[in-house]
């Protein structure tokens, strides 16, 4: 029996991807803030679920959360990364800058040292991390959002880097969406948009096929490398006229 957590299953990409995992037969615990409705969900799902909740803002307590979660399950395969905020803040105020970083940058690197470390008393395992498309250019609207997903990117892509020198056998998979219908979204009607469970069917895919780097949808790929590709200065000039 395989074994998964993910942090920030209460919702959106975290919540369809503990369906999709629970379908391939894994037992899955749910990691977030809104503990009922990680109650319904996991009673919904076809295999054991635990619950924990866990506030990633807080990094200490996060930290405990997730021993005391690994724990609890007797193993874990796989962790989940997938806890995130995105706010528009066109006027720059300070306090959702401090939230997304506070979220998407401290709380992310808590659990993702904590999972490294547990893997690597087990001799492996498999870390997943939900980055976005948004990682490749800066965001007017969204400066934030943005170069917190670039940091989620390439600490990802560090660990991957570290591995080579390890004696464990850890995955390190980077995932970037595109647009995808969740709550980050703000009902904004966007082009190329997925499902959430269209986007955690090409995640569960990318997992069992150990992948490093994965775009869901796939066609986000060609979007990332005409960015990457393009002058700033043309690159800063469409982001910001889509942002008005």
């Amino acid at each position: 029996m395989q074994r998964a957590i993910i942090v920030g299953a209460s919702s959106g990409i975290g919540e369809a991807l503990a369906r999709e995992l629970a379908g391939d037969g894994y037992e899955v615990g749910l990691a977030a803030r809104r503990r009922d409705r990680m109650t319904r969900i996991g009673s919904e799902l076809p295999t054991k679920a635990y619950v924990a909740t866990m506030d990633v803002t807080d990094a200490e307590d996060a930290r405990e959360a997730f021993d005391e979660l690994t724990a609890a399950m007797g193993s874990v395969d796989l962790v989940v990364l997938s806890a995130a905020v995105g706010h528009l803040n066109r006027d720059l105020e300070w306090v959702p800058e401090r939230e997304t970083i506070d979220v998407n940058v401290r709380g992310f690197t808590a659990i993702a040292t904590a999972a490294m470390e547990y893997f690597e008393s087990r001799g492996g395992g498999h870390l997943v991390g939900i980055s976005s498309v948004g990682a490749t250019f800066g965001n007017p609207g969204a400066p934030a959002y943005n170069a917190s997903k670039s940091y989620v990117s390439t600490y990802l892509e560090g660990l991957r880097s570290r591995q080579v020198t390890r004696e464990t056998d850890v995955t390190v998979t980077t995932v970037e969406p595109g647009f995808v219908d969740t709550e980050m979204a703000m009902g904004e009607e966007l082009f190329w948009m997925a499902s959430p469970e269209t986007a955690a069917a090409q995640i569960a895919r990318a997992i069992r096929k150990r992948r490093d780097h994965v775009y869901v949808t796939r066609r986000w790929r060609l979007v990332a490398w005409f960015l990457a590709a393009m002058p700033e200065s043309i690159v800063r000039r469409l982001v910001s006229y889509s942002n008005n």
